[in-house]
């Protein structure tokens, strides 16, 4: 193994103390690998030895006796080493075949579904939510639980064209996510100021040049420091409101949620692309979000019917056409989805396969 590098204060720490040893001895020496069956992966290394990963769906935000269950399941069942996906999945290596059924028994008795390989949807990459965030619109952890409840069999098949990415947002400005589908929170109106507040608690040159539209200048409300919003400006982003918690943004009824679908972010097979808007307005409604369950699910069975194999999501909808794409799924398209901003030239000169 290499010389442990020293410890700094911040980035990544050194990952090989915690990798499998057979890992670890192998490490970068892989000649084969294969998808025996959904939630399952087979390595075999130059030197002829293998090993095997088992992935299971977790939720974001765990409890120690959650965390506890899930180390027992590796000490009795695996080799006692495991690691967590971007995903939040939990992984289990081992380096003997005859464990990985024992193993999977053993999730699947205590409701871990075991999936999220290959062609099957993935587990939803999330923000923190209202646990553990100072901006979200939305609890981003719940809309994962109700979706994820919604497309169990999804994830534990593997029946798509192609691995289906998906990922949600709090908010707009922050993780926004790149995916398959987005389901990303918008705010639909500019802040409401508390002024009595805003001199006590806002430092002010920091807010205003927090606004990435420059909507935002200082003024005197009741002859106190404030702040005030030019709304033809605004944008309804919500960067203002982590410096400055008067300017409330968040709505009952007009914090709504939309869906963007074709994010991709690989070189595999076709160029990455950004993600287009495809519904937008619906309801903030929690705890099940019904209205984003239906789309959701609605695109995804559309794509898993007319999808070819192998087709990414952006893949299915450039050779179908978005005029195809609406029709087929029944979702109505108004000229919010016109994407006209005419910046959007230069930030699209991030592929590397084409330069315009």
């Amino acid at each position: 193994m290499a010389e442990l590098r020293p410890p700094i204060e911040s980035g990544a720490p050194d990952p090989m103390p915690y990798m499998h040893p057979v890992m670890v001895k192998n490490y970068g020496k892989w000649a084969f690998h294969s998808h025996p069956k959904p939630g399952v992966l087979y390595h075999r290394a130059e030197s002829g030895d293998e090993i095997w990963t088992v992935k299971a769906g977790t939720a974001r935000q765990m409890d120690h006796y959650t965390i506890r269950e899930l180390a027992d399941i590796a000490d009795q069942y695996a080799d006692g080493y495991v690691r967590f996906t971007a995903r939040s999945n939990i992984e289990y290596m081992v380096a003997d075949g005859s464990k990985v059924e024992p193993l999977i028994k053993a999730l699947s008795e205590k409701g871990y579904p075991i999936g999220g390989t290959a062609n099957s949807v993935s587990m939803i990459a999330h923000t923190q939510g209202f646990l553990h965030c100072d901006i979200p619109g939305t609890d981003a952890s719940g809309v994962v639980k109700a979706l994820m409840d919604e497309l169990y069999d999804d994830f534990v098949k593997c029946e798509m064209p192609n691995r289906v990415k998906l990922s949600t947002s709090c908010c707009e400005i922050n993780c926004g996510g790149q995916a398959d589908i987005a389901i990303i929170v918008q705010h639909t109106k500019p802040p409401k100021i508390n002024h009595d507040l805003v001199a006590n608690v806002c430092e002010r040159p920091s807010v205003v040049a927090r606004c990435p539209v420059a909507a935002i200048r200082p003024a005197l409300v009741n002859g106190k420091p404030s702040l005030e919003v030019d709304e033809k400006k605004c944008i309804c982003c919500g960067a203002c409101y982590p410096p400055c918690p008067p300017m409330q943004i968040n709505d009952p009824e007009h914090s709504k949620i939309a869906i963007w679908v074709g994010g991709k972010n690989s070189n595999a097979r076709s160029k990455p692309t950004f993600h287009k808007l495809v519904a937008n307005g619906l309801p903030n409604r929690a705890p099940r979000w019904p209205e984003v369950a239906e789309v959701v699910k609605k695109i995804l069975a559309t794509y898993k019917e007319d999808g070819k194999p192998w087709e990414r999501m952006i893949d299915w909808i450039d050779r179908i056409g978005w005029p195809a794409f609406f029709e087929k799924t029944g979702l109505p398209f108004t000229k919010y989805h016109i994407d006209n901003w005419r910046g959007g030239r230069y930030n699209l000169n991030a592929s590397a396969h084409i330069r315009f």
